[in-house]
């Protein structure tokens, strides 16, 4: 008997995956990216996972994910009202609805084990998991825990937190969880082919200042009033603006000064780092963690929205002696010149302060987060 050889094979059934990991997160790059960072650590630990991330179709993960390799699928965004509101009365409807798409999801991966980094996608993703008997492992980014992880902390043992002062039930001090370039690196090492790929001179005293992927436009301004007197004192300065917010003169022409290069993004954080003697920031969680991480002496200026957080963020750096917080409001060019002028030119100070904020930076979260979900998994850690 002869085989049509026009006649498709069968499909052979593919092999189950070692382990099967469902992430749930994002919105911000403060969730976004300390949950690829637990992704890959988790691949070095299981290289043949299957991961999978749960997102919103309106965050950057939509970008991201799939930009590091990894699937994405989508849950409806469900907002928590706290006060009386047309949205309040849906909510129910809402939430059930999208605990039902997250069963689904957990059941389409077979997944082993739910990792939740915060944000309105989570909710759902841990009832589901709850109601399938799904473990259940939680990292919280911020000193004051979000609703969605405060609801998930209920349900497991597995809470990591980037924060010693973050109060979650379970709670579990790992760290943040961030890219191997910024964990593994050496700023000494790296400092000279940092400055040149950054345009900068490899010897001189060296101020970089950021405002996030947004820009900052309190920082943008009080630099701008400054350019003349860093460069007087001899100090260069990198100076990030954010993407959009590139500063002018009044015809209109970009803001030149002796020892100041303009330049809306940077794509590798790792390299200001490594080329700073002194980064002037906002004090995002992401920021703050990094910065301790590598030992960087920082100026941050918390922004001046929400509950304060950005300032908690920063606290334990700024009274270990490893940063100096300034308030948003009281950020201008006379202060630079007074306060950030003549710390950038005091060499033993910053070395101090170096010391002193790697004391505090953990290097290694993104391997203990992936050590939970191992035990979570009851798989041997490796």
């Amino acid at each position: 008997m002869t085989q049509n050889v026009d006649q498709p094979l069968p499909e052979l059934p593919q092999p189950e995956a070692p382990l099967s990991v469902v992430l749930a997160g994002g919105g911000s790059a403060g969730h976004v990216s300390p949950l690829l960072a637990i992704a890959a650590a988790i691949r070095l630990r299981v290289p043949d996972a299957a991961i999978k991330a749960v997102g919103t179709r309106d965050g950057l993960e939509t970008t991201l994910v799939p930009a590091a390799g990894y699937e994405l699928v989508f849950i409806d965004r469900i907002p928590l009202p706290r006060k009386p509101s047309l949205d309040l009365a849906k909510l129910p409807w809402r939430m059930r609805r999208a605990v039902t798409t997250a069963k689904k999801i957990l059941q389409e991966a077979r997944a082993d084990v739910l990792v939740g980094v915060g944000g309105y996608v989570c909710t759902p993703m841990y009832l589901a998991a709850k109601s399938l008997r799904v473990p259940i492992v939680i990292h919280e980014a911020n000193t004051k825990a979000g609703l969605a992880n405060k609801v998930g902390a209920r349900y497991t043992t597995y809470v990591g937190t980037a924060f010693a002062a973050t109060a979650l039930r379970h709670a579990h001090l790992v760290g943040m969880p961030m890219r191997r370039a910024i964990a593994a690196l050496d700023r000494v090492q790296a400092r000279a082919g940092a400055r040149e790929r950054l345009g900068l001179e490899v010897g001189r005293p060296t101020l970089i200042v950021t405002g996030g992927s947004l820009g900052a436009l309190r920082l943008n301004k009080a630099v701008a009033d400054s350019v003349e007197a860093l460069a007087g004192a001899g100090i260069q300065t990198l100076h990030i603006t954010g993407k959009g917010k590139a500063l002018t003169r009044a015809d209109g022409s970009p803001l030149t000064a002796e020892l100041y290069r303009q330049v809306e993004y940077v794509d590798g954080m790792e390299d200001v780092y490594a080329a700073a003697d002194l980064l002037l920031c906002r004090s995002g969680a992401g920021t703050v963690s990094e910065v301790a991480a590598v030992g960087l002496p920082a100026v941050f200026v918390p922004l001046p929205i929400g509950n304060g957080e950005q300032a908690r963020n920063a606290a334990e750096l700024v009274q270990s002696g490893a940063a100096l917080l300034q308030p948003d409001a009281g950020l201008d060019g006379p202060w630079i010149q007074e306060n950030v002028i003549p710390l950038c030119l005091d060499e033993p100070r910053l070395t101090r302060m170096a010391g002193s904020a790697a004391k505090l930076g953990i290097r290694d979260a993104a391997e203990r987060m992936a050590d939970m979900v191992l035990a979570a998994a009851e798989m041997p850690i490796k």
